[in-house]
């Protein structure tokens, strides 16, 4: 069993109503974001409670996977996510900002320009909501999320799709794990006053 199928996502919250919101029939694109492939490293560890932005002007790729679950801060506080896999992505543009709770301060960390995509393997995502532009490749939706995660709640939601490729990304998560992750061009800044600007 891989790390990622070892998961253990929380147990009788009904994802099928969290699913009516988070897909519905006219807007699947509102359910997608960055993922995690089988065998890279799973989220497992305790989240901070505040949540980070990240855009890309695209996002391209490969074997997506998306299904409910729960993230814990370590006084046991758990929020649900939507938990998204994708087993390889390219990001262009990439940005990433977390805000300091309460102060003017934002830390930004930007990579991807000039053509030069951020590469991501074995990519997973625990997010709270995501906007942009997608198309999907042979998506399948309504699974059971344990065909897509052993770790998975019996009967509960999941999709899948061979390919999705996302346009004008804007995506608010709680948690990030790579098996890889190459970021082209790296620049990180912390931002002060009136600099202090977010992703989006």
């Amino acid at each position: 069993m891989s790390e990622t199928e070892g998961r253990q996502l929380g147990g009788g919250t009904r994802w099928r109503r969290f699913a009516a919101m988070m897909v519905p029939a006219t807007a699947v694109a509102g359910a997608i974001v960055f993922g995690m492939s089988n065998g890279a490293i799973a989220a497992s560890f305790a989240v901070s409670g505040q949540t980070f932005k990240v855009g890309a002007t695209k996002l391209e790729g490969t074997g997506f996977k998306q299904y409910g679950g729960f993230v814990k801060e370590k006084d046991g506080t758990a929020h649900p996510v939507a938990v998204s896999e994708i087993t390889n992505a390219k990001l262009y543009d990439l940005c990433q900002s977390v805000k300091v709770p309460d102060m003017p301060i934002v830390l930004t960390i930007n990579a991807g320009g000039d053509g030069k995509p951020a590469t991501a393997e074995g990519l997973l995502i625990d997010m709270d909501s995501l906007g942009g532009d997608a198309e999907f490749t042979n998506i399948k939706i309504g699974r059971d999320a344990t065909d897509l995660n052993a770790g998975a709640t019996p009967k509960s939601f999941g999709q899948s799709a061979d390919k999705v490729v996302i346009k004008d990304l804007e995506q608010v998560a709680r948690s990030t794990s790579a098996g890889v992750f190459t970021l082209n061009g790296l620049k990180l800044k912390i931002n002060v006053g009136a600099a202090a600007k977010e992703c989006f």
